[in-house]
């Protein structure tokens, strides 16, 4: 449910949604599918670690954030080096993350 209220109040900020994903398998296929400028992605998908999306986020160079209730000091290896926001998090904080990876994102008149 939460995703699906991120999608929406991105959505609402002027982002283009590639696709949600709650299971890695299905973060892993829209990765692949190499539509994302820029991803969100939770630390834990449906209990597994979604670090082989970052690392394929990585890989092709895609920016990312990660929005999670681990401690940035909790996750290591192929989290390394993106922002780190720690749930709950503001929805204004959110944005302003994804814009900061995103230099030049459009802003949209509300």
């Amino acid at each position: 449910m939460l995703a699906f209220m991120l999608e929406e109040l991105l959505t609402d900020a002027g982002f283009e949604i590639a696709g949600v994903a709650m299971k890695l398998e299905a973060a892993l296929a829209i990765v692949a599918r190499g539509v994302c400028d820029a991803a969100l992605l939770d630390a834990n998908l449906a209990g597994v670690s979604s670090a082989p999306a970052a690392a394929a986020l990585t890989a092709l160079g895609v920016p990312f954030v990660v929005l999670s209730g681990y401690s940035p000091e909790q996750q290591k290896g192929a989290f390394s080096g993106a922002l780190c926001l720690q749930k709950p998090c503001k929805p204004e904080r959110i944005i302003q993350a994804l814009r900061g990876v995103l230099p030049g994102f459009p802003v949209v008149p509300s």
